[in-house]
């Protein structure tokens, strides 16, 4: 055996046969070769796709280490239009095709992603899939939301009895970077949660930040967002607070073991808002303002809902910008948790699901919803303080006809704001059910002396 041989043999052995080992310099990088193959099918060659395949063609080795020597090739991508100019290299023998079926019926493919969005398609790309005793990964929270219990279904009743059961990962579904999923299905497994609270949209956020900061409308700052790449398809799902909605109703299950119609969770979106709503919240009561997905259960009843919130200086969620996520977890042992990352963008996003296929290949993917808890009841109606925005013309009794609206509905007034010029003011209420206040705001829109609708959202509290 020549000398430079035994060199490199005992740089791959860390020295353990005593062998003298040359400087680094004079050392060519060696490829390891994989002890065994996941072979990969994508569904979606977009933004989020394309990011996978270039994770796992540059961290090639890197990841081979964290499989424990398990090699992840993407063998074929399926995509919309297979034609089309990507933005991204095709790794070599990889196949770029529109048919589901050179994935779906590939013996050879052990684990399918599927990042093409919608809840038709998906549905079944997914459900064929695991049918197929394929492992699945996927970033769709809509298709998890809407269908949460038939997943579980499914992934039972193909598991049962096997020796090598099939898994399931969607860490990328919520949140984009940030690990949550993960880590509410181990690391709270002895907890109790009480609450959790978050900014679940990186779209709606970068537009709030843009709105407080700068001063921009509604309009600009969904423009903007949407030429970056942070809306969307379908800018509704963002702006709406519908894509939080679908996380929050996937955390709920996590957290709290309980399945809840997405459907039922109230929820309102940022359209409504104006600058002058952050010149309040800024000016008289030193704060910002988020889109916020809570949920928070006392004794055996459980609320949640997705809302524009007025959020104090001090409060953490607080000085979360631009398309950065963040969620807050109260429970009896932890007590307070907060897990911040990117929440949206190619890279976050396809990081999260290559973490997915690592834990494939080791197999090491927990078990997908596994708190389930009994005689918990959802209801839908949250109690808070609230701020209330309030355009009008000059009239006389203005104040006590708001007085005498807000007793009818049992809603305590705790203060009036007014900026000098101002054709708006605010009214705060007390702590109270957002039923009774949806009640103070139609009464005082049907007042001769209000113009347009009556805004309303919570204010959130520092702790």
């Amino acid at each position: 055996m020549a000398p430079r041989t035994l060199i490199r043999v005992a740089s791959l052995l860390g020295c353990a046969a005593g062998f003298a080992v040359a400087p680094r310099a004079r050392v060519r990088p060696v490829s390891v070769a994989a002890a065994a193959v996941k072979k990969v099918g994508i569904f979606g060659g977009g933004t989020v796709g394309g990011g996978i395949v270039e994770i796992l063609e540059t961290r090639r080795e890197q990841l081979l280490a964290a499989t424990g020597g398990v090699g992840l090739e993407v063998k074929t991508v399926v995509v919309r239009d297979a034609s089309k100019q990507r933005d991204w290299a095709v790794p070599p023998g990889c196949a770029v095709t529109e048919s589901f079926d050179d994935v779906l019926d590939d013996p050879e493919i052990d684990v399918v992603v599927e990042v093409m969005g919608g809840t038709t398609l998906a549905k079944d790309v997914v459900f064929r899939a695991l049918r197929a005793k394929k492992d699945v990964v996927t970033a769709n929270k809509a298709l998890i939301a809407a269908c949460l219990q038939e997943i579980e279904g499914v992934v039972n009743e193909v598991n049962e009895g096997a020796t090598a059961p099939v898994q399931f990962g969607y860490e990328a579904a919520v949140c984009g970077g940030i690990p949550i999923i993960h880590t509410m299905n181990t690391d709270f497994v002895g907890d109790e949660v009480t609450r959790l609270r978050g900014i679940m949209n990186g779209c709606t956020n970068f537009m709030l930040t843009k709105m407080e900061a700068e001063g921009l409308s509604y309009a600009d700052c969904l423009a903007e967002a949407t030429e970056l790449g942070y809306a969307e398809e379908d800018p509704t799902l963002d702006v709406g607070g519908f894509d939080a909605r679908s996380k929050l109703a996937i955390l709920i299950r996590l957290a709290f073991g309980v399945d809840v119609d997405e459907n039922e969770i109230s929820c309102k979106g940022i359209a409504g808002l104006k600058t002058v709503d952050f010149e309040y919240a800024r000016g008289q009561l030193d704060g910002t303002i988020k889109l916020l997905g809570v949920a928070a259960r006392d004794g055996d009843e459980l609320t949640a809902y997705v809302t524009p919130a007025f959020v104090p200086r001090g409060a953490t969620l607080a000085s979360i910008s631009d398309a950065t996520n963040a969620v807050e977890v109260a429970s009896a042992n932890l007590e307070s948790s907060l897990f911040v990352g990117r929440g949206a963008g190619r890279f976050p996003t396809a990081n999260s699901c290559v973490s997915d296929l690592v834990a494939c290949a080791r197999n090491g993917l927990p078990e997908p919803f596994a708190k389930k808890v009994q005689g918990v009841r959802f209801h839908n109606d949250y109690s808070s303080f609230f701020y209330v925005r309030i355009e009008y013309r000059n009239a006389l009794g203005i104040v006590k006809s708001l007085g005498d609206i807000c007793a009818r509905h049992d809603v305590s007034v705790y203060s009036l704001l007014q900026k000098p010029g101002s054709k708006y003011f605010v009214l705060i209420a007390e702590d109270g059910p957002v039923s009774r206040v949806k009640k103070v705001a139609v009464d005082i829109e049907a007042e001769d002396w209000c113009v347009g609708d009556v805004f309303y959202m919570p204010v959130a509290s520092k702790d």
